[in-house]
C-alpha cells in the first residue's frame, strides 16, 4: 500500500491520506527523492524496488533530480487537514515542496463572477 502511495506522490505531486500513513509515505518518498539525486544504476535499481512504474522512475531520476539540486532534504510537507466523516480519521495532504503551480480552475469560482 505504502509503494502505491509513494507512487502516486511521485506521480500527482499531491495525494490526500490520513496522517499516519501520510507520515510513512514522507519517509519512503524521501529516500527515494535522495536516490534520484545520488543518480547510477544502482540506486536506480534500489528505487525499483518501491516504485514500479517506469515513468515515475524516469520523473524522478530527471525532472526531480533537477528540481531538488540545491536542496539537501526536506522534499515533502505534510499539511493537515479535516476529519473524516465515516470513521473520524485525521486527513492530511502529502506533497512535494517547489512543485510548479498547476493553472486548475477553483470549483465554484466562475459562479462567483456572475
Amino acid at each position: 500500500m505504502l509503494r502505491n502511495m509513494v507512487t502516486s506522490l511521485l506521480q500527482h505531486e499531491r495525494i490526500e491520506t490520513t496522517l499516519p500513513k501520510a507520515k510513512e509515505a514522507r519517509r519512503m518518498a524521501e529516500r527515494i527523492i535522495t536516490l534520484g539525486k545520488k543518480g547510477g544504476v544502482h540506486n536506480a535499481r534500489l528505487a525499483q524496488r518501491d516504485v514500479k512504474s517506469r515513468e515515475v522512475l524516469s520523473k524522478v531520476f530527471g525532472e526531480l533530480k533537477d528540481r531538488y539540486a540545491k536542496r539537501s532534504g526536506g522534499y515533502t510537507r505534510i499539511l493537515k487537514g479535516h476529519f473524516r466523516k465515516g470513521d473520524g480519521a485525521g486527513v492530511a495532504v502529502l506533497e512535494l515542496v517547489d512543485r510548479p503551480e498547476e493553472s486548475e480552475p477553483v470549483p465554484g469560482a466562475e459562479a462567483e463572477g456572475e
